[in-house]
């Protein structure tokens, strides 16, 4: 049943005393029910609890209720059977949403980090309109000193609502933890301009001019706005000590506001829960599509940051794909090669030399410094290349995929040719690839790869940077090139792969990742691409869960890891 949800207004409390009208002599279960829901709303807790566990009781399967009952609770302070009653909720409905965001809330309170970002991510993966969602999500990436993670939350909040005071708090801590105090002390400010009388803000922008920025006259200033605000806070007479010892002379040492009264401890800065009670579940109205229907399965509740609000929100539909972060980027060449150059090539031989011009192509942003895998040769920075010569003996060539769609490979191994001058081409295009000029680099990785044909490293960079301006056919012959010098290189084989990808032949790149995979079977980012490919273009559920679940196993602190264990339970195998 679709049901829209609306914040709480007039019009749905009027609905709401319709509906209870129309059901008055109706089943008991649903009249429970809308009666617990009608008492918490008028904030009569103890009655909604009552009624409420009656509601359970009648309509066991029921998720709204258990929901519901889970409000009551939580508002109780019944913090035990809160979880309880949210957590039955969930598993009667995983697609309820305000039961997650109640939950994530009730452990944020508990200070059960891990298990509330799992809750709170899997509410904005849907609701990611909600200002809310993404406001706890950072406040538990805040105290698990996630200080990014954190950020890039409460940015996602100023980015729907510019005027959200916690999550210019939340911004300013989080840029502290990550040492940046000015910036800090700037949302700090940012938040007392749109609220003057906010006292977290004004207590942590006091504390970071006194600690980090050495700025007494600022600290004394905002101690003293804070000690004016009404009523006063339970932390009056500590900040009041620290704010006349400010006004002592420069010379006398002042105190530090601490969370220790010994003064040991680090600056007292706090987030919006910290001077606060628990988090207070807030009813959201609802509206159902038939007034005269039993509504034993169309209502749900969450808290709100604002129940005054009244404009309304929209949903966004469940994933088909693990919302993840692009997969690994295409590696760098696992070398760096640095010999002494006698005759340098001229950017206008290399220009001449080329096969076929090549054309501009858009840029796509900077692919990653160069992280070889285990697997292969790592100099230490700066240090020449021990260059390696290809036994051809125990060599197999890998054929292409598919005939005519990236190129073929000859039969028969390149033999060592003039090394010492594609050194020196080589050289000179990462010397041009590091100064963002990227179509002469390729010129002389080209040229590098003509000179010696069994350069794999020449064939890596050519590969590596045909990626990154989008040359895909290019690209697709480097790597194969260097596969036919290197058949089992992890490196090579995955950058094959990606390019396929990302030519649009998914099918292709899935088998070079198996072909990767029976090699080395514990290549997590292969699983990643994989269960990717496979919930995505492939369309082939129980094969992306194999992979996700290999991730989790090979990598569970995965920065993508909550993503994908929502990703599991909304795709049941």
């Amino acid at each position: 049943m679709v049901v829209t949800r609306n914040r709480v207004s007039l019009n749905g409390i009027l609905l709401l005393m319709v509906i209870l009208f129309i059901t008055a002599c109706g089943p008991p279960g649903p009249r429970a029910l809308l009666q617990g829901r009608k008492s918490l709303e008028t904030g009569r807790t103890a009655e909604a609890l009552e009624e409420l566990k009656t509601a359970v009781a009648l309509l066991p399967t029921n998720a709204a209720a258990w929901n519901y009952l889970g409000v009551a609770c939580h508002r109780a302070g019944l913090l035990t059977n809160a979880l309880e009653a949210y957590s039955r909720a969930i598993k009667l409905d995983r697609d309820l949403l305000e039961a997650r965001f109640n939950l994530g809330c009730l452990l944020l309170d508990q200070n059960r980090l891990d298990a509330a970002k799992l809750e709170l991510t899997a509410y904005t993966l849907r609701r990611g309109t909600e200002p809310e969602g993404w406001l706890k999500l950072g406040l538990s990436h805040l105290r698990a000193r996630e200080a990014s993670s954190a950020e890039k939350c409460f940015r996602e909040v100023l980015r729907l609502q510019t005027n959200n005071v916690e999550a210019l708090n939340g911004l300013g801590l989080a840029q502290l933890q990550r040492n940046r105090p000015r910036e800090a002390a700037e949302s700090f400010a940012s938040a007392l301009a749109w609220q003057p009388d906010y006292r977290p803000a004004l207590l942590n922008l006091a504390t970071v001019s006194q600690q980090q920025l050495k700025d007494r006259p600022e600290a004394l200033r905002r101690y003293r706005e804070y000690l004016a605000l009404q009523p006063r806070a339970e932390d009056w007479e500590a900040v009041n000590a620290v704010a006349r010892a400010l006004e002592q002379p420069p010379g006398v040492p002042a105190r530090t506001l601490t969370n220790d009264p010994t003064g040991n401890a680090a600056p007292l800065l706090v987030d919006s829960t910290n001077q606060t009670k628990p988090s207070t579940p807030q009813i959201a109205a609802t509206k159902s599509p038939t007034a005269s229907r039993a509504l034993s399965n169309s209502i749900v509740s969450k808290p709100l940051s604002n129940p005054t609000a009244t404009t309304p929100t929209t949903t966004t539909p469940p994933p088909e794909v693990v919302k993840l972060a692009p997969e690994p980027a295409i590696k760098a060449a696992p070398v760096e090669v640095k010999p002494a150059v006698t005759n340098p090539i001229s950017t206008a031989q290399v220009g001449a030399l080329v096969n076929s011009p090549t054309q501009k192509t858009e840029h796509r942003g900077v692919l990653s410094r160069l992280n070889p895998s285990k697997s292969e040769p790592k100099p230490s920075a700066g240090s020449p290349v021990a260059t390696e010569t290809v036994s051809v003996a125990s060599m197999k060539i890998a054929a292409p995929p598919s005939a005519g769609r990236s190129g073929s490979v000859s039969a028969d191994l390149p033999k060592p040719a003039n090394r010492r001058e594609a050194e020196a081409a080589l050289a000179q295009g990462q010397q041009a690839q590091r100064s963002n000029r990227d179509v002469e680099a390729l010129q002389f990785f080209r040229r590098a790869t003509q000179l010696d044909p069994s350069y794999f490293e020449a064939y890596y960079c050519l590969g590596l940077t045909a990626f990154k301006i989008r040359s895909f056919q290019t690209a697709l012959s480097a790597w194969r090139s260097a596969l036919a010098l290197r058949p089992n290189s992890p490196d090579a084989r995955y950058n094959l792969a990606l390019t396929l990808k990302a030519s649009n032949h998914p099918e292709d790149a899935a088998a070079e990742l198996e072909k990767l995979l029976s090699v080395h079977p514990d290549e997590a980012r292969a699983h990643l691409t994989l269960g990717n490919l496979y919930a995505g273009q492939l369309k082939d559920v129980p094969r992306a869960r194999k992979h996700y679940h290999r991730v989790l196993q090979l990598d569970p602190r995965n920065p993508q890891a909550q993503a994908i264990r929502y990703w599991l339970v909304a795709n049941p195998g």
